[in-house]
C-alpha cells in the first residue's frame, strides 16, 4: 500500500510541477487600495488585458500568462511584505510599483531572488543600487527636473519660485533635483517647503509662502494632494502660477481641486490620447473597451511597454533566464516599438530618451499642451 502511495504522490507532484512549469507568473506589485488606488487598478487592469491579448496569441514560447496581484497600499512596509509573497508564488518578473518608495522597498528582495522588476518609479536612487533585475520603465527624476528648470527660468523667467514637496522618495528627489537645477540655471528659489501627505489641511505652508509673494509654485508630490493644495493656494488668493510635477497628472486631480484647477500646470511625459502610434491608438482602444474608461494615466501604459520588454526579451533569448532577459535589455542595439514610444535601457537599467510636455488646465478639465520639448 506505501509502494503504491509513493507512486501515486510523485505522479501528483510530478504533475504539479510540470503544470507550473507550463505557466510563466507574472506578479503585479501597485496600490490598489489607498490614496493611489487610481493608479494602481489602472497598473492592474493593463497588465490583465496585455495577459489576455498574449495568451490568446498563443502565450509567450507556449506559456499560458498567469497573474498574482498584490496591494502595496502606497506604502513601504505592505511593499516589502508584496515582495516576498510574490517571490514565494513563482513570479518571473513584477510589474510596479507605482511610487518610488514601494518600488525601492522591494527592490532587495526581487534582486536576491533573480526576479525582474520594472516601475515607473522615478527617484535616481532606483538605478544607483547596481540591481541588474530592475528596469526603470519612465525616465528618472534629474530629467524631468532639467525641463522644469529650463522651463520656468528661461521660458517663463519666473524671478520667484517656490518648491514644495511631500517626505516621500519620489517627490522629495524631485524636488531637490529641481531646485538644484533652478539656482543652476541662475533662478531664483525662494522657498523648499515640505507638507505632510494626506493631511489635507496644508494652509500654515501657504500662509508663509503667500507672505513671500512668488510668481511660480512647483509641487513635486502626488495628485491625491496636489489637488487640494492648488484649491488652498487659489483660496487664499496666492496668485502664483501652479505647476504640478508628473505625479500630478490624473483625473483625479482636477476632481480634488475643483474650479481651481482652471490655469493650474501639470508636467509630464504626452498624455495617452495624445500617443501617435498604431500600437498605442490599438492597446488603448482595447483598454476602453474593456474597462469602459481610459486608462487613469501614462504610468500604467508605460508598466505595460516594462512587460512587453521582458517578454519581447524572453522570446528573444529563447529563455525563461530572468538574467539572460536582463542582458538582452541592458544591450538592445534596436530599441523596440512601445505603447509610449521607443523602448531601450541603458546599462543601469534606466530607460532612454523621454519628452516633456507643460499641459494647461483648462475651465472644462481638458488639457491643453502650452509646451513640447
Amino acid at each position: 500500500m506505501k509502494k503504491y502511495l509513493a507512486t501515486f504522490l510523485a505522479v501528483f507532484l510530478a504533475t504539479g510541477t510540470a503544470f507550473a512549469a507550463d505557466t510563466l507568473k507574472v506578479g503585479v506589485q501597485a496600490p490598489i487600495t489607498g490614496s493611489y488606488a487610481n493608479e494602481g487598478q489602472g497598473i492592474e487592469n493593463g497588465v490583465r488585458l496585455l495577459a489576455e491579448q498574449v495568451n490568446a496569441d498563443g502565450g509567450v514560447m507556449g506559456k499560458q500568462i498567469e497573474v498574482l496581484v498584490c496591494d502595496d497600499q502606497g506604502t513601504a512596509m505592505a511593499a516589502a511584505i508584496c515582495a516576498k509573497d510574490l517571490v514565494n508564488k513563482g513570479a518571473k518578473m513584477v510589474i510596479g510599483s507605482y511610487t518610488s518608495t514601494c518600488a525601492e522597498a522591494a527592490q532587495k528582495t526581487y534582486f536576491k531572488a533573480g526576479v525582474l522588476q520594472t516601475s515607473d518609479g522615478t527617484a535616481d536612487s532606483l538605478t544607483e543600487n547596481g540591481y541588474w533585475t530592475f528596469l526603470r520603465n519612465s525616465f528618472p527624476n534629474s530629467a524631468e527636473a532639467e525641463f522644469v528648470a529650463k522651463y520656468l527660468v528661461d521660458v517663463k523667467k519666473y524671478e520667484r519660485i517656490v518648491v514644495i514637496s511631500d517626505f516621500s522618495t519620489y517627490a522629495d528627489g524631485l524636488a531637490n533635483a529641481t531646485e538644484a537645477a533652478i539656482k543652476k540655471m541662475g533662478g531664483n528659489v525662494i522657498s523648499r517647503d515640505k507638507i505632510k501627505a494626506d493631511s489635507q489641511n496644508f494652509t500654515p505652508v501657504l500662509t508663509n509662502i503667500k507672505s513671500k509673494n512668488p510668481d511660480a509654485i512647483f509641487f513635486a508630490g502626488y495628485y491625491s494632494d496636489g489637488g487640494q493644495l492648488r484649491a488652498q493656494q487659489v483660496a487664499l488668493g496666492i496668485k502664483a502660477d501652479f505647476y504640478g510635477g508628473d505625479a500630478n497628472d490624473n483625473p483625479d486631480f482636477v476632481k480634488l481641486a475643483g474650479s481651481s484647477a482652471t490655469g493650474a500646470f501639470i508636467v509630464n511625459v504626452p498624455e495617452p490620447a495624445a500617443l501617435p502610434t498604431p500600437i498605442a491608438k490599438s492597446f488603448i482602444a482595447d483598454y476602453q473597451k474593456k474597462y469602459g474608461e481610459m486608462p487613469p494615466s501614462i504610468w500604467g501604459l508605460m508598466n505595460i511597454d516594462g512587460m512587453r520588454a521582458i517578454i519581447h526579451a524572453m522570446e528573444q533569448t529563447k529563455s525563461f533566464d530572468t538574467k539572460k532577459a536582463a542582458d538582452y535589455l541592458h544591450n538592445m542595439s534596436e530599441p523596440l516599438e512601445g505603447i509610449t514610444g521607443p523602448i531601450a535601457f541603458a546599462k543601469d537599467g534606466n530607460r532612454k530618451g523621454g519628452a516633456y510636455v507643460v499641459k494647461k488646465i483648462q475651465a472644462d478639465g481638458t488639457y491643453f499642451n502650452e509646451y513640447v520639448q
